[in-house]
């Protein structure tokens, strides 16, 4: 199973699968179809699904039960028979508290309906250089869910750094080392928790709400450098959990020292902070030409993954005064030099333009998915 519940392969262990497996795999299977925004009847289901009306019938029936699908209305008339009753998903009953650990100087939370939409906002502000504990990330998710309206089902937490299984192996930017974030947040509260890596949460956003697709490379440039990778519609993880490390990829071995230990990370030279420093050190018709150098810069990292993955969509996010035409041109032309081929497809950098709760969104989807699949 796919961590989105994508994946409907089936083999021997699946064909002995107890009846509750087949039930989540089924009600996963359904939930997909309709997510975010799609309609369709219960024939509709099954034509699109294969299951009989009866396994139809009978999942719908304990999700409308749960909260997680409603009854919209009547389906299109077909012929002389009854028409169907369409079911979407329900936004209405049940909630998520979701929270953004990547800005600097705060921390952001939001109560989410089921497609991650922010209904309530809160923050927590934070001293320059300060250690974030859990005990600051509790304080911020017992106010939010004071504010929710509806059953919350789970709570999610969007991490910068390396997340394995709810704890974050490292991160450079909060200083965090083999912190469990999810174990403390999951006993004090007794609800369902997911630890997500902060770029993978992001490109779900993207994923279901932008303009990506099942495959794209995903970008993220901030105070650090994230990124993310989607193939056929499954985010990928690395044997140690640090796929999508893109900013400590060396790109001079002579450079910076970057906090990992290592010099001339692609993270010391051109994250959000480092273009800053540069930019507002130099004379205004001097910008033009560092936004282009960094734009060379993310076009040679990129260069690698899109040759061995023969990926066709690289979406960058960041502030538009720094990802913009010449920041996006420079690396599409860098790229284009290194890549193009015969047996490659033309990539395409794009800017996403995805809002700012970008983040919060794509870890309450990340919630969703997890809380289907128990």
């Amino acid at each position: 199973m796919s961590y989105l519940g994508l994946n409907t392969t089936t083999d021997d262990h699946a064909a002995k699968a107890s009846p509750a497996d087949v039930r989540r795999k089924n009600r996963q299977l359904i939930f997909r179809l309709l997510f975010p925004t799609n309609q369709y009847s219960r024939a509709e289901l099954g034509r699109r699904t294969g299951l009989s009306r009866v396994a139809v019938s009978d999942v719908v029936g304990r999700m409308l039960e749960e909260g997680l699908l409603r009854e919209t209305g009547q389906a299109p008339s077909g012929g002389k028979g009854k028409r169907g009753t369409l079911l979407s998903i329900d936004i209405d009953r049940l909630r998520i508290i979701s929270i953004d650990l990547t800005q600097e100087h705060l921390l952001h939370g939001a109560v989410t309906n089921l497609l991650g939409q922010p209904l309530r906002h809160a923050e927590v502000t934070l001293n320059t250089g300060s250690f974030v504990s859990v005990d600051v990330i509790i304080e911020l998710i017992e106010k939010m869910l004071g504010m929710s309206d509806g059953e919350v089902i789970g709570i999610g937490v969007a991490s910068p750094g390396v997340v394995d299984n709810g704890v974050v192996r490292s991160s450079t930017m909060r200083g965090w080392n083999n912190l469990d974030l999810s174990t403390p947040i999951a006993e004090h509260f007794g609800l369902e928790v997911n630890v997500s890596n902060d770029a993978t949460a992001a490109m779900l956003t993207e994923r279901f709400f932008g303009q990506g697709g099942p495959n794209m490379l995903f970008v993220r440039i901030e105070r650090g450098i994230g990124s993310a990778i989607l193939l056929s519609d499954t985010p990928v993880i690395g044997e140690l959990h640090a796929a999508g490390e893109l900013g400590h990829i060396s790109i001079d071995l002579d450079g910076p020292l970057c906090p990992c230990g290592k010099h001339g990370c692609l993270e010391t030279m051109i994250s959000g902070t480092a273009l800053k420093k540069q930019l507002s050190a130099a004379d205004v018709e001097q910008h033009q030409g560092i936004l282009a150098r960094a734009g060379r810069y993310l076009g040679q990292a990129l260069s690698m993954p899109v040759g061995l993955l023969d990926m066709a969509d690289a979406c960058v996010y960041g502030q538009p005064n720094i990802i913009n035409e010449t920041f996006i041109d420079a690396a599409q032309q860098y790229l284009d030099a290194a890549t193009s081929s015969s047996f490659h497809k033309h990539t395409v950098i794009r800017r996403c333009e995805c809002g700012p709760d970008i983040t919060v969104q794509g870890e309450a989807i990340a919630v969703v998915f997890q809380h289907l699949a128990k």
